[in-house]
């Protein structure tokens, strides 16, 4: 197989953001009077890549769907204007063999999150000019899997020459569902039921090594 185009998740791929979002959160359901504590960062690992809506709805058992868009509204907001200033942290390795990555190969992302969350990633650490593409189920209002499909469409991306890379059992369940071969990131926030899965990278900087690899 020769690898030309790479396509990431972003939250527990590519960086860490829970440190900045968990305030906004903390902010809004508390002046809404919604949580009895605060919630910590690791209280959203488990959430990570999901749906923001789901999230909500997990937190907060017997909200109704449209109490649940407001609140999201707000949060959103916050966090597109936050994450645009602040950032998160960029996993170990993540900026230097993304421009490694850019040089050889087109680089993508396709994300669960709103509207706005990658475009504030790519602004906030200058990588607009690294990523071809990117997609989000904010703009689309898609699962993942749809909406791997739309940006392969969308750019003539092939399976035989394509990868899809992420860190929970969503993002493998979407590259398999559009025959993309999968890279798992065992340093993020998800777990695999095949818990022996291979191809896999224990630090970002392992990738430039595998897909060399798998590239010959």
């Amino acid at each position: 197989m020769s690898t030309k185009h790479l396509i990431f998740d972003l939250d527990g791929t590519l960086w860490d953001s829970r440190a900045t979002i968990i305030k906004i959160w903390n902010e809004v359901l508390g002046r809404h009077q919604l949580i009895q504590r605060e919630l910590k960062p690791e209280d959203m690992n488990q959430y990570m890549g999901l749906l923001a809506h789901d999230i909500v709805k997990d937190i907060i058992p017997g909200i109704s769907d449209l109490q649940a868009q407001a609140l999201l509204s707000e949060i959103v907001a916050e966090e597109n204007k936050t994450l645009h200033k602040q950032g998160g942290i960029l996993y170990d390795g993540v900026e230097n063999t993304l421009k490694s990555l850019a040089s050889t190969h087109s680089l993508f992302i396709v994300s669960n999150c709103q509207n706005g969350y990658i475009e504030s990633f790519l602004e906030y650490y200058q990588f607009n000019d690294l990523f071809a593409d990117f997609e989000s189920h904010g703009r689309t209002q898609k699962p993942k899997s749809k909406n791997i499909q739309l940006l392969m469409e969308r750019n003539q991306l092939s399976t035989d020459d394509s990868v899809y890379i992420g860190d929970t059992q969503t993002d493998y369940d979407s590259a398999k569902a559009n025959g993309l071969p999968f890279i798992f990131c065992t340093y993020g926030f998800g777990k695999l039921s095949d818990s022996l899965y291979e191809p896999s990278i224990l630090a970002f900087s392992d990738l430039r090594t595998l897909i060399s690899a798998v590239t010959k």
